[in-house]
């Protein structure tokens, strides 16, 4: 199943685990609103495995999840029962049969985000929980020049968060661009997997490259130096969106969540 969500009421994708928290509102999960709507379409306990967790304030465009139903209910019932029981700021976008192999997190090749910046003097009263707001002007020629030291494959460890439990900082970076449409300048990343908080931490070095605070090469150093004190601060959460995953066309699953070329 496709989901997309604005994230900004909920404290991240995975549902939590502490007894009791589970009830209090400030701390509602995307996962949580999944599986309580996905449960009452199939009459009995439905959890879901995703492609990749989001923290607080993220939003998806279409985590991808996957779980075990009932026979018989086709894919438009399913979608449609799931949306009517989720939050407004959560929606089913479709849903397929996939084979017993599939698994939305293993099956995966690539997944793709997108970080967008308001870059004007004042700050942001429409889509403000979307945005993420910088006042000085940003060079996003020098920031997608250095942006591409980071294509390939690399140690990241100066680009994630103490707390990030991966066995390894090593990922794979298949393209990052960094574009500007008036006064949004946009941030696309794709990679085989990502570390937590690795986008944002990439986008807040890429602003001090912006804001001309450190040169293009410096993006180069603070990778090869592996070190987190070394790299920018973490950029908001507002402004970030899972684009989603990738899978091979084997899959079966909508154009949208599928690769039109070989992903290393």
């Amino acid at each position: 199943m496709g989901v997309e969500y604005d994230g900004s009421a909920f404290s991240g994708w995975q549902r939590l685990t502490r007894p009791g928290e589970e009830g209090r509102r400030n701390e509602a999960t995307v996962q949580q609103a999944v599986e309580q709507a996905l449960s009452f379409v199939a009459g009995r306990r439905t959890d879901v495995v995703c492609a990749g967790r989001t923290d607080a304030g993220v939003h998806g465009a279409c985590q991808v999840i996957h779980f075990d139903g009932p026979a018989g209910r086709d894919p438009r019932g399913w979608t449609l029962g799931t949306t009517s029981r989720l939050p407004r700021p959560v929606c089913a976008l479709w849903c397929v049969p996939v084979g017993d192999g599939f698994h939305a997190r293993f099956s995966a090749r690539a997944r793709r985000y997108r970080y967008r910046i308001l870059n004007r003097p004042v700050r942001p009263a429409l889509g403000r929980d979307v945005l993420t707001w910088e006042r000085r002007t940003l060079d996003t020629t020098a920031m997608h020049r250095a942006a591409q030291a980071l294509v390939g494959e690399h140690d990241f460890s100066a680009f994630r968060t103490v707390h990030c439990q991966a066995p390894h900082a090593r990922r794979d970076l298949q393209s990052i661009e960094v574009s500007r449409e008036g006064e949004v300048v946009q941030v696309q990343v794709q990679a085989n997997a990502f570390l937590h908080h690795m986008v944002r931490n990439i986008v807040g070095s890429l602003l001090m490259v912006g804001r001309g605070e450190q040169p293009e090469n410096w993006v180069s150093q603070v990778l090869e130096g592996r070190d987190r004190t070394r790299a920018g601060p973490t950029a908001p959460p507002d402004g970030l969106v899972f684009v989603g995953p990738l899978y091979p066309a084997a899959c079966g699953l909508p154009d949208a969540v599928t690769l039109t070329s070989a992903v290393p």
